[in-house]
């Protein structure tokens, strides 16, 4: 091949190329408006409320921010949204143990951050953070498949810790069934306000047989 030739496939190539490259690049930025819901009034509110405790300090959203505190990213999955804001507002009514301080943080304060993070549970990040290992603890009888099955799907273990295994925000169940009787447990996934006043756990929502059978399950762990 001559120079000539050479120096036509260098610019014809060239341009080829960056064609490619500006419809790769047009793709993707129309792609990334939609993986991100609406930004509400709310959300920039809640967006402010993050900033101004430096939530980021501890804990990380989006790939961003400290490794301290657990990932922020997906929380309004796993957590229902009124243990959310009673542990923002005061973490050691909720549980003794937190080492997050209580900040001072208002209730409209609270309720913006938790819809400024339910925004931000919403972009679509392709999988990260990964969902939190699920709790596979049990004797493995056959009665309790279904107790267990539902101590999964309900999401327990984002909370709950079963054998080393699941959350810390809320009480250790690895004995639970040496703590308390079944009546006691059964009574207080059906309503734990009445039970335990001031509790941050919401009721089970869920028929009473799948009570009974996630009761079933939980006084087997001894």
């Amino acid at each position: 091949m001559d120079n000539k030739g050479v120096r036509n496939l260098f610019i014809y190539g060239s341009l080829f190329f960056f064609v490619i490259f500006l419809y790769l690049t047009y793709d993707t930025m129309g792609k990334l408006d939609k993986r991100a819901p609406e930004i509400t009034e709310n959300v920039n509110q809640g967006k402010m409320v993050w900033h101004k405790y430096d939530c980021i300090g501890c804990h990380t959203i989006l790939g961003n921010g400290s490794y301290f505190a657990p990932d922020m990213t997906k929380v309004v999955e796993n957590k229902p949204k009124a243990y959310l804001k009673q542990f923002i507002m005061d973490p050691k009514s909720v549980n003794p143990n937190a080492s997050m301080p209580k900040l001072g943080i208002s209730s409209e304060e609270a309720d913006n951050l938790i819809t400024f993070l339910e925004w931000i549970s919403k972009v679509d990040t392709n999988g990260w953070p990964p969902k939190p290992i699920l709790a596979v603890a049990g004797t493995g009888q056959k009665e309790q498949a279904a107790g267990q099955r539902l101590f999964l799907s309900m999401g327990c273990q984002g909370c709950h810790m079963v054998n080393s295994i699941g959350g810390t925000s809320g009480p250790d169940l690895t004995h639970i069934g040496s703590k308390k009787d079944r009546a006691f447990v059964f009574s207080f996934l059906k309503d734990p306000q009445a039970v335990k006043k001031g509790s941050a756990m919401p009721p089970v929502k869920a028929s009473d047989a799948d009570i009974e059978a996630l009761t079933d399950y939980l006084v087997t762990l001894k």
